[in-house]
């Protein structure tokens, strides 16, 4: 069974985070959600969503 995000916005920032810690693994996994957060424009919901989709 896989989450599919509603909402197109959000499925851009789960890629955008994915292709940052591929390309950037040495980043700060925090630094790389808040950034997909205002460069997605996303909303507390949205966002709280992204945390804990991507983090460990």
């Amino acid at each position: 069974m896989t989450v599919k995000p509603e909402g197109e916005e959000i499925r851009k920032a789960v890629k955008w985070v994915s292709d940052q810690r591929k390309f950037e693994p040495e980043k700060d996994l925090n630094k790389i959600i808040e950034k997909a957060c205002i460069k997605f424009d996303l909303s507390p919901k949205e966002a709280d969503f992204l945390r804990r989709f991507v983090l460990p």
